[in-house]
């Protein structure tokens, strides 16, 4: 398949095109920062282009076959419409070009139901402590970004997974469209996961929850990575 990656040059965004490449897909990897993209080799072109503008966000999907979209940003106070923008400007060059395959991130707390098998102190403390206070702004635009995409007429899937961690392999994740037990899902996995639905209509329309059971890490250890950077 012709591939177009958006956030490629993040973590999940790497793990994405060299799987793919592997895989044997033709990948296009768009990033504002080519240069700084570590990846090369057969059946990968590198593309400079930002999500938030239109015209070029449109210039890199035509031709392409399917769009994974990985786009993310950190924790922090002040609003964010990146995810609604950029699927907003992805979904309309799609539409222009006739690309219909599109499979996107979000989070798993967007299923709104508590964390099966989770005691009260992570149910009531510690994801709300995530979801309401530190990431609050993030994971409203997650939402935003969801509605476009379930409005835009397109073949989606989103994936949502868990808390994000570094593994070197792709492990027996589980894949369910409803909340799975558990904390966190490997960027690995995540990886796999997205490559797979972009060549599959198994999930045409669907939100998948994407989740790792084994080689997880310390919740605290996530805790201060991801809220207080260290």
């Amino acid at each position: 398949m012709r591939l177009v990656v958006f956030g490629a040059n993040g973590p999940t965004g790497r793990q994405v095109t060299e799987q793919a490449t592997a895989a044997g897909h033709t990948v296009t990897a768009v990033t504002r920062h080519p240069d700084a993209f570590p990846l090369g080799g057969p059946g990968l072109r590198i593309e400079a282009a930002d999500v938030l503008d239109a015209t070029a966000v449109e210039r890199v999907v035509a031709g392409h076959d399917a769009v994974i979209s990985v786009l993310g940003v950190p924790y922090g106070r002040a609003p964010v419409t990146v995810y609604s923008t950029g699927v907003t400007h992805v979904t309309r060059a799609m539409t222009r070009h006739g690309v219909r395959r599109l499979v996107c991130v979000t989070s798993t707390v967007l299923f709104d139901v508590p964390a099966p098998g989770e005691g009260v102190l992570f149910r009531k403390a510690v994801e709300p402590f995530f979801t309401h206070v530190v990431g609050r702004t993030v994971y409203e635009d997650m939402r935003r970004m969801e509605e476009i995409v379930r409005v835009s007429g397109l073949d989606w899937t989103v994936l949502r997974p868990a808390g994000l961690f570094d593994t070197s392999e792709v492990s027996d994740y589980r894949l369910a469209p409803h909340r799975l037990p558990g904390r966190f899902t490997a960027r690995a996995d995540l990886a796999h996961a997205l490559v797979r639905e972009a060549g599959s209509v198994e999930h045409v329309r669907t939100c998948l929850d994407v989740r790792t059971a084994e080689g997880t890490p310390r919740l605290l250890g996530v805790i201060r990575k991801e809220a207080f950077g260290r």
